[in-house]
């Protein structure tokens, strides 16, 4: 069972990275939605998350520590985008390094081990290393599905790797045929 969460996590890990491939600093930073969604941003945060509940909560605290966590903004929302001197390099070596601490955490462990979250609720803190995983497993794919889709209002770009879109190749669709007719079905579908 670890080996398959494992894998899990290390495939959203991958199809994360390639979101972000071939872009330039104003791609990656620049917010896509209402709230400010962004591709840098959300790395950033999910490598917290890495370093925090696949680290941190098993006895391994992170050997960095991002700027928002130590002057306390991150509870402004100084997780969710990159400082102007935090590099697209930066972010993504930081996600690398989080995502290698937490590799040793998982392949140190068993599924059974315990571990303390001190930002949950007091009470409720204790956890084991499973419950740990799918939760992470669940909380990247749902922040991959994020930059899926702002990957793809920035240029296209679209589905879960570089070679597995799941989608008809470009040169052969006619996306603008298709939208239209999503649109079509969709206000036939309101007046009813």
């Amino acid at each position: 069972m670890k080996e398959h969460l494992w894998s899990a996590l290390r495939g959203t890990r991958e199809a994360f990275l390639w979101k972000l491939e071939g872009l330039g600093e104003y791609d990656l930073r620049r917010p896509m939605t209402r709230t400010g969604t962004n591709l840098l941003g959300v790395m950033k945060h999910v490598a917290a998350e890495e370093y925090g509940y696949l680290g941190e909560v098993f006895g391994r605290p992170a050997p960095e520590q991002l700027a928002c966590f130590a002057d306390g903004s991150v509870w402004e929302g100084a997780d969710m985008w990159a400082a102007p001197d935090e590099s697209a390099d930066y972010i993504v070596g930081f996600y690398r390094r989080a995502a290698a601490h937490a590799d040793e955490t998982i392949g140190a462990l068993e599924l059974e081990a315990v571990g303390s979250v001190p930002w949950w609720d007091e009470g409720s803190r204790e956890t084991t290393l499973g419950a740990i995983l799918v939760m992470m497993v669940g909380e990247t794919a749902r922040h991959v599905g994020h930059v899926d889709i702002v990957r793809e209002l920035i240029d296209g770009a679209a589905g879960g790797g570089r070679n597995a879109t799941g989608l008809p190749d470009a040169d052969d669709w006619d996306w603008g045929e298709y939208v239209a007719r999503l649109e079509t079905v969709a206000r036939v579908a309101a007046e009813r």
